[in-house]
């Protein structure tokens, strides 16, 4: 791994590290056939951004795992309001009220017919009359290679930073996150939200690199006049 990469992951550890996982997931014994799952999330509201550190069991793409990597999905409800967003036929269902889901997918591509290994991150939003997790709209995908500043993978960990200001979801002090691992019941944690107070600190990507952009300074009375 680069210096750059180790660098990179450090400084997006720190942001991760500050705050206790959203969710755990304890993962039973895993097979060759089994995908990778996520045994640790954490988000975090960052200025208009939602930034994620994702922890799986595995290698969650590449060669390792083969045609067997992850399809993971995460349903955030926004505003921790299960009367906004998706509107499953039950109500009390934890996926129900979600206006953003975030899938993290490793998959196989061809390229100049050569099969390589890649990971990709799609960002759906539900309107209000969406019904059922098939009936999103598509926000964006991003991949490590064409959105370093956002998508940074390394080992066993994938690092995301989701620009909040796509699409029209609302926003609340509180989000609620939904985390439904293989044959396993919903898990379901809550974060500090982008109206929070908190979330506008802000946290930028620099070629790869989570920094703090500097505070702005004060004018001084001589400058003012």
């Amino acid at each position: 791994m680069s210096s750059r990469l180790i660098l990179a992951s450090s400084l997006l550890a720190t942001l991760a590290l500050a705050e206790k996982p959203t969710i755990s997931y304890k993962a039973p014994p895993s097979g060759d056939d089994d995908r990778p799952v996520m045994t640790s999330i954490v988000v975090s509201a960052q200025g208009t951004d939602y930034a994620f550190k994702l922890e799986f069991n595995k290698p969650p793409w590449g060669e390792d795992c083969k045609t067997r990597c992850a399809n993971a999905t995460l349903f955030l409800d926004t505003d921790n309001n299960k009367t906004t967003g998706l509107k499953l036929a039950d109500p009390k269902a934890a996926e129900t009220g979600t206006d953003i889901a975030v899938t993290i997918q490793g998959a196989k591509a061809l390229k100049e017919g050569v099969s390589t290994s890649v990971l990709r991150v799609k960002v759906m939003q539900y309107s209000e009359d969406a019904t059922s997790v098939e009936e999103g709209r598509t926000l964006i995908e991003l991949d490590p290679i064409n959105d370093s500043e956002r998508v940074l993978a390394s080992d066993t960990s994938v690092y995301l930073l989701i620009d909040a200001n796509m699409g029209d979801q609302p926003a609340g002090k509180q989000l609620r996150i939904v985390y439904h691992p293989p044959e396993s019941k919903p898990l379901v944690g809550t974060a500090k939200g982008l109206a929070s107070p908190s979330s506008s600190r802000v946290e930028l990507f620099k070629d790869g690199k989570l920094t703090n952009p500097p505070p702005k300074k004060k004018k001084s009375d001589y400058e003012k006049l």
